[in-house]
């Protein structure tokens, strides 16, 4: 008897355990999987930014526009800007502030470092959204 109790407390522990874990997660909507395959010469003067290192632009791309970021001479990184907490709202974009390396969701003020997408302030439990780069001295490719 008495171990028929223990399993059923036991039991109703886990479901509430589990149950609690994804509460909390419900806010952190996934991004919408898009296929992205973007060429950019960097030598245009449209992505003049992307020269030197710490430089960024926004392009047209991914689930709300793709964030590019030059991590090093031959590193870049390209995040969707499709913030990834309650990423359905409209206005779920990240937008880089004035200090050139956190991007905020105006819309929940999360916040993201662009050197590698981890999230610096809540709600957003989730890191921005990476796609694949490569770089052969003049063209960016961008991919997923």
């Amino acid at each position: 008897m008495k171990t028929k109790n223990s399993f059923a407390l036991l039991l109703l522990l886990s479901i509430l355990l589990i149950s609690g874990f994804y509460a909390c997660k419900k806010n952190d909507d996934s991004v919408p999987i898009v296929p992205v395959d973007i060429y950019i010469y960097t030598s245009n003067p449209s992505f003049i930014n992307l020269n030197a290192v710490g430089g960024w632009v926004y392009i047209t791309g991914g689930a709300r526009g793709i964030l590019v970021y030059r991590k090093s001479i031959s590193d870049f990184m390209a995040y969707d800007r499709n913030c990834t907490y309650n990423s359905n709202d409209a206005c779920a974009v990240v937008y880089v502030d004035s200090s050139n390396i956190i991007a905020t969701d105006t819309c929940c003020n999360s916040q993201f470092s662009i050197v590698d997408g981890t999230v610096l302030q809540a709600p957003a439990g989730l890191p921005l959204k990476t796609y694949s780069t490569t770089f052969d001295g003049n063209v960016l490719h961008i991919y997923n």
